[in-house]
């Protein structure tokens, strides 16, 4: 299915800021959806004076109209003059008599979108349609007809160009209040004229044990957080309904949150709808998850002391070692333990468990190029390309293998001579090509050897990545080793 802005892009018609408007429009369509309880649908103007649906949402609380959905298609037959004269009015048209969809009984209404554009003419860029399903009509209650005159409200505002407000910071939509979590209507004086019972239970739940209705709900939050020294600066403006922001109030162990939409009537504020959901348990679960990433990065963080710790006693030891064979093993056995250690050290820097690898093999490059080079070697490594991000548990074995690669490239292809390792990184969509090159003196006949350093890296990369390594000698003379990781299981990991 194509994205809204795909599909107004298409119609070439709409500049970038129709686009954004249209997309906070759409973010609230769920909103407008439960308070109408009917589907809203979003259409813009096409080339061939036509309208196609860019957006479709259907209400939570009554029965859909469409089953199956219609965005991408073009506006029926029996909608398009009405949508055409909501659109080239500028006015709010309703249909007539009940329009049948599918033998479903339906009532339509046609809201010209209209931007704002500061100083400018506003700008009519599309039509909101509400569909309403009467095959279902019953006597309304006192809470839907105050939805529906929210709702009303709220259209009047989208066609004069006053909804959405940009002015209201986009928040992520986790624990963003809903219609049906709890609704508070308020006056222009910020007196509630309305109060859901699920709101009431909210407030029930802080310690507020009397009727919303008719009390200021500025008050009513003053006397629940009577006790509190600090709340968020935020809050007064939310609590009478003057600005568009959301916060969460605290009390009792209990957390809810608010965000409120002041409603206005061609400029003139006349009251706001306050949304409130109780997010206690959401909140308790983003606290856990806060003190786990500590508690991750303070393991990184500790377990990378303790390797380098061990790397130091290994270089101590080979440094008091008589035995040149010993002195070679302890060598490089500290040198893997301190690859290691680098990417614990970037993994406790960040909040995820993937490590930005070209960053990290920067870091054991150097390091490896300062342990293995002998007295009489001169190495010049460089690296080009990029690895990308990957998760830890391939980035510790990629890791190690390229510090064993690099190591043999300057300790055996470059023993007592001067010469250049490259490492040349190809990241695509379904692989990772790395390739080792040095220019040294080649294998001997041709053969691969047969040592520790050998068999750890074939041990990770075939074993552990899944991948393929092939060592050959380049023309000439120097020695290229090619390994290829498939990124299949990277993704099938992080799924």
């Amino acid at each position: 299915m194509s994205t809204l802005s795909d599909l107004v892009y298409a119609q070439g018609r709409s500049s970038e800021a129709d686009v954004e408007w249209l997309h906070r429009l759409a973010g609230d369509g769920q909103l407008l959806a439960d308070l109408a309880f009917a589907d809203i649908v979003i259409w813009v103007p096409t080339a061939d004076d036509s309208f196609v649906a860019v957006a479709h949402t259907r209400p939570g609380g009554a029965a859909t109209l469409f089953y199956r959905d219609i965005v991408g298609d073009r506006v029926r037959p029996q909608w398009r003059t009405q949508v055409r004269d909501a659109y080239d009015s500028g006015r709010i048209v309703d249909s007539a008599s009940p329009d049948w969809f599918e033998e479903t009984p339906t009532r339509v209404r046609a809201v010209p979108i209209v931007r704002a554009r500061g100083s400018e003419q506003a700008l009519t860029i599309g039509v909101l349609t509400r569909h309403t399903n009467l095959g279902e009509t019953r006597t309304p209650s006192r809470q839907q007809i105050t939805f529906n005159d929210c709702a009303d409200d709220l259209f009047g505002m989208i066609s004069s160009g006053e909804f959405p407000d940009l002015s209201a910071p986009t928040a992520p939509r986790r624990g963003a209040p809903r219609a049906s979590d709890g609704l508070v209507r308020l006056d222009v004086d910020g007196v509630t004229t309305f109060a859901s019972p699920n709101a009431l239970s909210a407030f029930n739940r802080m310690g507020f044990d009397d009727e919303l209705e008719g009390e200021s709900l500025s008050e009513v939050t003053t006397r629940i957080l009577s006790d509190k020294r600090e709340f968020d600066e935020s809050l007064p403006l939310v609590v009478t309904g003057r600005a568009p922001w959301r916060t969460d109030i605290e009390a009792r162990g209990v957390t809810v949150s608010l965000r409120t939409i002041p409603l206005r009537d061609h400029g003139s504020r006349i009251g706001a709808i306050v949304l409130c959901r109780d997010v206690t348990e959401l909140r308790h679960q983003e606290q856990e998850l806060i003190t786990k990433d500590a508690t991750i990065r303070e393991i990184h963080h500790r377990v990378k002391n303790n390797l380098q710790t061990v790397a130091s006693l290994l270089r101590i030891q080979a440094r008091r070692s008589h035995s040149e064979e010993a002195r070679e093993a302890l060598t490089q056995a500290m040198r893997r333990v301190a690859a290691i250690a680098v990417v614990h050290d970037t993994l406790s820097e960040g909040l995820s468990q993937t490590v930005d690898f070209d960053n990290v093999f920067d870091r054991v490059l150097k390091l490896v190029a300062e342990v293995a080079a002998a007295p009489n070697t001169r190495a010049r490594t460089r690296s080009s390309g990029k690895f990308g991000t990957l998760p830890s548990e391939y980035a510790t074995p990629l890791a190690l293998a390229l510090t064993e690669l690099v190591t043999n490239a300057v300790e055996h292809g470059l023993a007592g001579k001067e010469g250049d390792v490259e490492i040349i990184a190809e990241r695509g969509a379904e692989n990772l090509a790395v390739r080792v090159r040095d220019t040294g003196s080649g294998l001997p006949e041709g053969q691969v050897g047969r040592g520790l350093g050998t068999q750890i890296v074939r041990t990770l990369i075939q074993g552990e990545l899944g991948g393929t390594i092939d060592w050959h000698t380049l023309m000439g003379s120097g020695t290229e080793v090619t390994i290829d990781i498939p990124m299949r299981y990277i993704e099938r990991d992080r799924g």
